[in-house]
């Protein structure tokens, strides 16, 4: 038998959706997968030859991770944040899903969501036996919640352990947290500890990226990886760095790796050390040049009196909002969406906001990286003839939700 804990969950939305979307693709029909969120780029060449380079490395490395990937992560992660992180402070893991799951195993308090949150925090809370609270978030705080509206929660009990889950830039909303330095003083005030997906840091589209490690860096757990500005979501390769004041946390990881993933894939490890050694600047203002001219391309041809949006600050989500009294839920409207237009988008239920709040993510993902980003020059200005050249299927999937907006 099934534990009941376990037979509550479903399959993540996001990896659902696109088995979903190939499967209409299958029967033939044209879907635009606004759904899936993974970054439309290619691997940098030097990463793939260092993969084929090691592809002969076969010995389980250690617990903790390479200890020479830790180094030139500490390193890289030192530069960017202005801080002064070792070996130590990095664990390497199969993804930084797979270390947030463990961060809930041994976590034992409350876990704070702002929502919205990425779909995955909620069900591997459940599985860690940790309660949850949501807190909803408004737009107009670029859908991030305040330090008050953390301490709110925090005073209905202010004697458990709570763990604060603050993804910027947001995966889905797009958008980036500018009240760091508030909810900082809420964790140092009442000593909880933040967990800051960072994973999309590297796709912000300002400069200069703020981090709340910043701000109270012996509370900050930190967790990113290779996945999205690399383009290798499939190469499985996250990490956490962790402080020095929170090394129990280190500990009870490495002990948890031990029993269930070993270790990181040993040609991937070594194949990492060239993302964090090699200078990938050029490919990754590309990345941002293009992610952000998409981006902005579909906010300005999407936003109406029918559509509230918010401009994209980061990644490669957007967060529509529709006004209409058609639906009861996120999910019956986004349902109706793909059977009239073909296209494919996750519900804001999803993502932890009330199921009757009719807001939905877009990821403009649907187009070939790496046509677009060779066929661009460094710093090109892309304009919209640019985007219907090597994003079309943005272009057509917007068009069409558009007129379907106007129809409510």
């Amino acid at each position: 038998m099934l534990k009941k804990l376990v037979k509550s969950l479903k399959p993540s939305s996001t990896l659902l959706i696109n088995e979903t979307s190939k499967k209409l693709e299958d029967q033939g029909k044209k879907i635009f997968k606004f759904g899936f969120g993974q970054s439309p780029f290619k691997v940098p060449n030097d990463i793939v030859e260092e993969l084929k380079n090691n592809a002969y490395q076969n010995k389980y490395l250690p617990m903790q991770g390479l200890n020479e990937l830790r180094h030139v992560v500490a390193k890289y992660s030192s530069k960017k944040l202005n801080s002064n992180y070792k070996s130590h402070n990095v664990i390497i893991g199969p993804g930084s899903k797979e270390l947030m799951f463990l961060l809930h195993v041994i976590f034992d308090g409350e876990i704070i969501l702002p929502a919205p949150s990425w779909v995955s925090y909620a069900p591997q809370a459940i599985l860690g036996r940790n309660k949850i609270q949501i807190l909803q978030t408004k737009r107009e705080n670029n859908w991030f919640p305040t330090g008050a509206e953390i301490e709110k929660i925090i005073l209905k009990d202010k004697n458990k352990n709570y763990l604060l889950f603050l993804n910027s830039p947001n995966n889905p909303s797009g958008q980036v947290c500018d009240k760091l330095s508030e909810i900082s003083e809420i964790a140092k005030k009442y000593n909880i500890i933040i967990l800051s997906d960072e994973i999309y840091s590297e796709l912000t589209f300002a400069k200069n990226y703020k981090s709340i490690s910043s701000y109270c860096p012996e509370k900050t757990i930190i967790s990113t990886g290779i996945s999205k500005w690399c383009g290798a979501g499939g190469w499985r390769l996250g990490y956490f760095i962790v402080p020095d004041e929170l090394n129990d946390i280190t500990n009870m990881i490495n002990v948890l790796a031990s029993e269930t993933f070993s270790a990181v894939s040993a040609p991937i490890q070594y194949a990492a050390i060239k993302a964090y050694e090699n200078d990938h600047t050029k490919y990754i203002e590309k990345s941002i040049n293009i992610l952000s001219s998409v981006g902005k391309y579909v906010y300005l041809n999407l936003k109406s009196n029918k559509v509230l949006i918010n401009k994209p600050q980061g990644g490669f989500y957007l967060m529509p909002e529709f006004l209409n009294s058609k639906f009861k839920t996120s999910s019956e409207m986004c349902e109706n969406i793909l059977n009239e237009t073909g296209v494919a988008l996750l519900p804001g239920s999803d993502f932890g906001f009330n199921s009757d709040k009719m807001l939905a993510r877009l990821s403009f993902t649907d187009f070939d990286g790496e046509e677009f980003m060779n066929k661009i020059s460094e710093n090109q200005n892309i304009d919209d003839h640019t985007i219907n050249q090597f994003a079309p299927k943005v272009v057509e999937g917007v068009n069409k939700l558009k007129k379907w907006s106007e129809t409510l």
